[in-house]
């Protein structure tokens, strides 16, 4: 049957991307560049040469991908910085997390407006896509390596952050820029509805799921991990559904789980890394496929001069004085300016832009390729140099056993 066949190829093409992610972390050992921006440059020139791969997948499909990998990757991202690392940083994670975002949003925003002819809104929209970091990309630029000491709680907290008060920065403008008759305002109060309704979700959230998980045993220890992956679900889908942020209040369930004593920890622990890392892989190979849906020709050298403002300026520049009071040595102020690694979040937030129709949202979303493809293969590819050249610690960790 025709059906079988091309289903068959479906799942050819499907089981061949998930071998590829598993011996990913390999492949970052061997080679500089970071494993998820080599399957967003393959699945680029997939599409390029086989453009029936690249139809196959919508941007609506893009954005629900990018949702599903988030939850996964911020889930875990807070069950590796856990409540004690991060109340010991809990200050400069929050200022990072929160005024440097806004910062270098603003400063791109500015950027967009004088020096790439964007509309005041375009600007905002630009601005607000690609000011998060991403914390899975770091892991995977990081190998086994762990950032030591303060500064790896600092970055990784931040990331998690980071994300959701970027989503919801997007969608106070989205909101802004699709209603004629409304104001600045409805930023400020998306943003506060979206943080105060995750915060309260993920708390709540991770005092049932820690009740569940060392009050309720299974008779079956495999299905410990998967109960852990439904919570996360859960939570999300409530915070969403009660209009906050469901990324949010997956991160912080996350971290007050992270250090928590329950049966079947590292397993637990080592299925949600492996999730995490799937999904950063899965959401890139979105991006390569879909990339043909918007032109990278015309955009191609403001995107690397956005992206060079973005590493070099607006970053550094955003962040340098919420560093100040910071007990961090140079190098370790240099290394996190640099370190502000762009992935998953800003793909999902330029597909928000497309599917809401906003004015100049093609571009934009060519202009996030450009700039992730820059951030994962030239910073990425950077970062364990610019640790060793700046003296940041570093240890040998094994993700697998922690």
């Amino acid at each position: 049957m025709s059906e079988i066949t091309d289903f068959g190829l479906v799942i050819l093409i499907v089981a061949g991307i998930l071998a590829l992610a598993v011996f990913s972390n390999r492949l970052s050992e061997r080679i500089p560049i970071p494993a998820p921006a080599v399957f967003l440059l393959a699945a680029a020139a997939a599409a390029h040469f086989w453009p029936r791969l690249g139809r196959q997948l919508s941007i609506l499909d893009v954005e629900r991908v990018a949702v599903v990998a988030l939850i996964l990757i911020l889930f875990d991202g807070g069950m590796r910085v856990g409540w004690r690392r991060f109340r010991a940083a809990a200050v400069p994670i929050s200022v990072l997390g929160v005024v440097g975002t806004f910062a270098t949003a603003g400063l791109i925003a500015l950027a967009g407006r004088y020096l790439f002819d964007f509309s005041w809104i375009g600007a905002g929209i630009l601005g607000a896509a690609l000011a998060p970091t991403d914390p899975a990309v770091m892991f995977s630029v990081l190998g086994k390596r762990e950032v030591a000491g303060r500064t790896g709680t600092i970055l990784e907290g931040e990331s998690g952050v980071n994300d959701p008060v970027g989503i919801a920065l997007m969608l106070g403008m989205l909101e802004f820029a699709t209603h004629a008759d409304s104001t600045f305002w409805v930023v400020v109060r998306e943003f506060a509805v979206e943080m105060s309704v995750g915060l309260a979700v993920g708390v709540a959230g991770a005092w049932l799921v820690l009740q569940l998980l060392r009050r309720v045993r299974l008779a079956n220890p495999a299905l410990y991990p998967l109960r852990s992956l439904a919570a996360a679900g859960l939570i999300y889908g409530v915070a969403a559904v009660a209009h906050g942020s469901g990324f949010l209040a997956v991160f912080v369930a996350g971290i007050l789980i992270g250090d928590a004593d329950y049966p079947w920890r590292e397993d637990v622990e080592r299925f949600h890394t492996s999730l995490a890392s799937l999904a950063e892989v899965v959401v890139f190979v979105a991006l390569g496929l879909t990339v043909n849906r918007v032109g990278l020709g015309p955009v191609w050298t403001d995107a690397i001069l956005i992206a060079l403002f973005l590493a070099f300026v607006a970053r550094p520049v955003a962040i340098a004085l919420l560093l100040a009071p910071l007990k961090l040595n140079r190098g370790e102020r240099l290394f996190v300016m640099w370190s502000g690694l762009k992935g998953a979040v800003p793909i999902l937030l330029a597909a928000f832009a497309l599917l809401e129709g906003v004015g100049g949202a093609e571009r934009i979303y060519a202009i996030v390729f450009v700039v992730v493809a820059f951030s994962v293969i030239f910073q990425g590819g950077s970062v364990p140099f610019a640790a060793r050249k700046l003296g940041v610690p570093m240890r040998l960790v094994h993700r697998g056993d922690a």
